[in-house]
């Protein structure tokens, strides 16, 4: 049974956030064309990320065997319980969405924070010759970026303001996941008119990309 994973990134409730309303109208999209699907969500305000600490790895990225994990502070085996968790759940995941804000040419912190709990040695990167490289090719996967912001940004000048866009899709192919898909909602401006054309406009856009996963 394919699993979606939806990631939301902000403090907003759904109503008032521009690339939540929006991600909410593509995993509504998702599920109809294909109703056995199981959806799961994380909202990374909400959920508890774990800080990494030293004490939590046998090596690089490596979580600590069930033997050294046994012997940390009960708080310390619930945080790699935690990561663990989170990083399970990432991996499992056929179609992921991840809504964000644009904030700082970038995106809110806790999203780095996630990723760096989901990028596990054994679990989605491995090692050769101390060379890591993603395992995530071992099927087919697709991940939507779902990002709105107040500015129209010109098409030509995109790659390079979109940091936090970049290093997801970055991160993401290193990853394994090949394809990757951006659902821009930029233009929100500051009406509440012209936030609702720019969901609008971005919505246009869902049946499409539905029909090509």
């Amino acid at each position: 049974m394919k699993k979606l994973l939806y990631i939301s990134v902000n403090t907003k409730p759904e109503e008032m956030s521009s690339s939540k309303t929006v991600a909410r109208k593509l995993i509504n999209s998702i599920l109809e064309k294909h109703p056995s699907m199981v959806l799961e969500e994380v909202d990374l305000y909400k959920e508890h990320i774990p800080q990494l600490k030293y004490s939590y790895f046998e090596s690089r990225s490596a979580i600590v065997n069930s033997e050294a994990l046994a012997k940390l502070p009960q708080d310390e085996q619930n945080e790699v319980n935690q990561i663990i968790k989170l990083c399970d759940q990432f991996r499992d995941a056929d179609i992921y969405v991840i809504a964000s804000p644009m904030w700082s040419l970038s995106f809110p912190a806790p999203i780095k924070e996630y990723i760096d709990c989901v990028v596990q040695s054994g679990k989605t990167i491995a090692f050769d010759e101390n060379k890591p490289y993603g395992l995530l090719n071992d099927k087919e996967r697709t991940f939507i970026y779902v990002q709105s912001s107040g500015a129209n940004i010109p098409w030509i000048i995109r790659p390079a303001l979109n940091k936090g866009l970049n290093y997801v899709h970055d991160i993401m192919r290193f990853l394994g996941i090949s394809k990757f898909e951006e659902l821009l909602v930029d233009g929100t401006g500051t009406t509440e008119l012209e936030r609702q054309e720019a969901i609008e406009k971005a919505a246009s856009r869902i049946e499409t990309m539905v029909d090509q996963i």
